[in-house]
C-alpha cells in the first residue's frame, strides 16, 4: 500500500433534481453552467469542456465507475465526496447513495458536509436570493444527520484515519453550537461501534485552533491563495489613492486574477503543523457561475501543478502513516475550472503530473 493517500473532492451534481429544476429550469446540471461560459477577458479560456468522460450524467453507474477506474489508474486512493444536509433534507444524494447501496465502484471514499446557504448570486442572479437555508436545529437534527450516513461510515470502502471515519466540515465557524454537533456524532459512533470520527475543518479562520472545537485536524492551503491576487494598474492606482475598500464601489469589469505561479512557490507557507493536511488546486476558474464576481487562477499548467503535489507530499513527511493524506481540489468541479479529469486543452496531462509526482515522492506507490 502506497504511504500516501491522495484524496479528491468529488462533486455529484451532475445529474438534474427537481430543485434545480425549479430553480434554473428542467434539466439543469453542473454542465448547463459548463457549456455556456464564455470568455470575459482576452486571453480568458472558457468555455472549458470534458474529453474522455464526456457530458456525463452520475446516474449512470458505468460513469462512476470510469471515473474510479480513472483515478485509480494515476494514484488517487479516493474520493471525498461533497456532502449536503439541510435540517433533514438531503440534496443531490443520488449518485452516492448508490455508490453505498451497489457497493460499486470498489475505491474508498469519505465525504465533506458543505455546509453553506445556497444563494442565487453564486450562479450568477443580481440579487441575493437564498435558494436553501443551511440551518442547526440542534441535537436532535445532528441525530438524524449522522443516521443518515450510517451506512455510509459501515462500509468496508470507508476511509479510515487511526481506526476513525474521516470526516471534513467546510465551515466549521458555521456551526454556531459546533462542540455539541462533534460530541453527537462521537456519541453515535462509539455507540454503533463505529471507533469513533476523525473530524478535519476545511474552511476556517487563520488563528482557528481544531483542538478547542473538537476537531482532530484542518486543512491548510485555502485562505493563503487570496495572497496571490493580481491587480491591474487600474486597480493599483485606485487603491493607492483611495484605500483597498474601493474595489468594492467600482463597477467590476473581469473577475480577480490570482497568481498561480506564486500560489506554487509559496505553497506551504509555514511548516505544517501536526494537525494540518496539505490542500492544493489544480487549477480554479468559477466565473461559469458567477461571472465577473467570480476569480480565477492565472498561469497554471501541469509542470506547476506538478511542483505544487511534490511540496505537498514533502509536507506529509512528519506524519504517521494513517495521517499522510493530501487533499486534492477537485476530481471534478467543472463550473469552478477546478478538475483532475481529462479536457480537451490538456487531456490527461494534469493526472500525468500528478502521478509522476506521486511515483517520484513514495517508493511504495503501486499504480494499476
Amino acid at each position: 500500500m502506497q504511504s500516501i493517500r491522495p484524496l479528491a473532492v468529488y462533486l455529484p451534481q451532475f445529474h438534474p433534481i427537481p430543485e434545480n429544476d425549479q430553480w434554473w429550469g428542467k434539466g439543469f446540471t453542473e454542465w448547463t453552467n459548463v457549456t455556456k461560459a464564455k470568455p470575459l477577458f482576452k486571453k480568458h479560456w472558457q468555455p472549458r469542456l470534458p474529453a474522455d468522460l464526456g457530458f456525463y450524467d452520475l446516474r449512470v453507474a458505468e460513469v462512476r465507475e470510469a471515473q474510479a477506474m480513472l483515478a485509480k489508474e494515476y494514484g488517487i486512493y479516493g474520493f471525498c465526496y461533497w456532502h449536503y444536509w439541510f435540517a433533514g433534507k438531503r440534496i443531490i444524494e443520488r449518485p452516492f447513495t448508490e455508490v453505498v447501496k451497489s457497493g460499486k465502484p470498489d475505491f474508498p471514499f469519505c465525504v465533506a458536509w458543505a455546509n453553506q446557504t445556497w444563494a442565487g448570486t453564486w450562479h450568477g442572479l443580481s440579487n441575493n436570493q437564498t435558494l436553501i437555508e443551511q440551518t442547526y436545529p440542534g441535537v436532535e437534527d445532528y441525530t438524524a444527520h449522522f443516521y443518515s450516513l450510517l451506512e455510509a461510515f459501515a462500509d468496508k470502502r470507508y476511509i479510515e484515519v487511526n481506526g476513525k471515519k474521516l470526516v471534513f466540515i467546510f465551515s466549521p465557524m458555521e456551526i454556531p453550537d459546533s462542540r455539541k454537533f462533534i460530541e453527537t456524532w462521537q456519541e453515535l459512533a462509539i455507540k454503533e461501534n463505529l471507533g469513533g470520527i476523525h473530524f478535519v475543518g476545511m474552511h476556517m479562520g487563520k488563528e482557528w485552533v481544531p483542538e478547542l472545537m473538537g476537531y482532530d485536524a484542518m486543512l491548510h492551503g485555502f485562505l493563503e491563495i487570496m495572497k496571490y491576487k493580481n491587480y491591474t494598474f487600474k486597480e493599483k492606482i485606485q487603491r493607492y489613492f483611495h484605500g483597498t475598500n474601493t474595489l468594492k464601489l467600482i463597477d467590476k469589469k473581469r473577475p480577480d486574477l490570482i497568481s498561480y505561479p506564486k500560489y506554487v512557490e509559496r505553497y506551504p507557507d509555514h511548516q505544517l503543523k501536526a494537525n494540518e493536511y496539505p490542500w492544493i488546486y489544480s487549477d480554479w476558474d468559477n466565473t461559469p457561475r458567477t461571472g465577473t464576481n467570480g476569480w480565477l487562477f492565472e498561469g497554471s499548467t501541469p509542470e506547476l501543478f506538478g511542483e505544487l503535489c511534490t511540496k505537498a507530499f514533502e509536507a506529509t513527511a512528519n506524519k504517521v502513516k494513517d495521517e499522510k493524506i493530501v487533499i486534492l481540489r477537485s476530481w471534478n468541479e467543472w463550473a469552478e475550472g477546478n478538475y483532475l479529469e481529462p479536457d480537451h486543452k490538456f487531456g490527461t496531462a494534469y493526472l500525468e503530473a500528478f502521478r509522476t509526482s506521486l511515483i517520484n515522492y513514495d517508493n511504495e506507490v503501486s499504480i494499476i
